[in-house]
């Protein structure tokens, strides 16, 4: 697999989204974002979403360069209108009025709706870990995967993240889809022309399939208990946000978008702040010191593997699937794009 140097990645993911039409400010928040993900080998939500980007601007499901606007301010919440604005931008937006909430008041609520597709979203709750406050985000769009006991397309997959700071260490971060698996790594399979394992998804018929070309709808992951969490997130990303995705769709209306919310939470509000430290620390010690089940080699925090990923590949290159390059080179010579020598 041909393989970048992350800054070479970044600089060249920054200039194909500009070329595409994304405004430099928008291009770089993005570009980071995505690269941020292929670092820590989430490939499924980097760069080769750059190509659907670029189309969805085309599409005018992107504006680029648009106002975010403050809809409605109460106490700790926020709620802004992204204006179609590309998701990272608009997350970014709701982690910084988040954090302020969180500085004034402890807690920091803040809906964003209105906006497209927002990449890894650990990204957003990893930046408010760093400022030191317990982070949480999800999102919401247009059904993708099917609801238990239901055949079709019916609930988005709403990922959920929660980061949680350390002292003196890297940051527990949770990252997760409501369905067996995102979208993103069928994506990616198919893009590394591979198949994907049972109980990922179905075909058109509703029947288990391993070819990622044949999949319909993705499945939800743990039954019930997937779908249950995800019509919840819809509910707290989209209905509370005046942005309802989910049941104008399934109604008729054929109304679609997406939405996000960001949570942060200063440790501080609830007690002695080297009280929550110390808690933190000695809980991650102790999963640490667990006994590896067999076949594993470590018992590792939610979020080390994709650190441990990213330090192999900040020294060794980040590989792209021979798809995702042949499809970026391509958009590339679209947009009368250099291309720097790859490894």
């Amino acid at each position: 697999m041909p393989t970048y140097q992350p800054a070479e990645l970044q600089d060249f993911a920054t200039r194909l989204l500009k070329a595409g039409g994304f405004t430099a400010s928008d291009a770089a928040q993005t570009a980071d974002m995505l690269v941020w993900a292929n670092l820590r080998g989430v490939d499924s939500h980097g760069v080769l979403r750059i190509p659907r980007y670029v189309e969805m601007i085309e599409l005018g499901l992107i504006n680029s360069g648009s106002s975010i606007e403050v809809v409605r301010e109460f106490g700790a919440i926020t709620v802004l209108d992204g204006g179609k604005c590309p998701g990272a931008v608009g997350m970014n937006a709701a982690v910084e009025r988040a954090a302020a909430g969180a500085a004034r008041l402890g807690l920091g609520w803040c809906a964003v709706r209105n906006t497209s597709h927002a990449g890894a979203i650990e990204y957003f709750t990893s930046a408010l870990a760093a400022k030191g406050l317990v982070g949480i985000a999800f999102t919401a769009s247009k059904p993708l995967m099917s609801y238990f006991g239901a055949k079709g397309e019916v609930l988005s997959t709403n990922p959920l993240s929660i980061a949680f700071p350390r002292k003196e260490a890297e940051p527990i971060v949770l990252d997760m889809s409501t369905a067996a698996v995102a979208l993103g790594k069928i994506f990616a399979a198919k893009d590394a022309g591979q198949s994907i394992p049972e109980g990922w998804a179905v075909d058109a018929n509703g029947k288990d399939t391993t070819d990622p070309a044949s999949v319909a709808a993705v499945l939800p992951m743990a039954g019930a208990k997937g779908s249950g969490l995800s019509l919840m997130i819809e509910m707290l990303a989209s209905v509370m946000a005046g942005n309802a995705v989910i049941g104008p769709v399934l109604t008729g209306l054929n109304k679609g978008g997406f939405n996000g919310t960001v949570v942060a939470i200063d440790p501080a509000a609830f007690g002695a702040r080297d009280d929550f430290d110390t808690e933190v620390t000695r809980l991650a010690d102790a999963i640490h010191a667990l006994t590896p089940a067999d076949g594993f080699d470590a018992v590792r925090l939610p979020g080390e593997r994709g650190r441990d990923t990213a330090i192999d590949r900040l020294k060794d290159g980040i590989p792209l699937a021979d798809g995702t390059a042949s499809r970026l080179l391509t958009l590339a010579q679209k947009l009368n794009v250099a291309v720097q020598p790859i490894q």
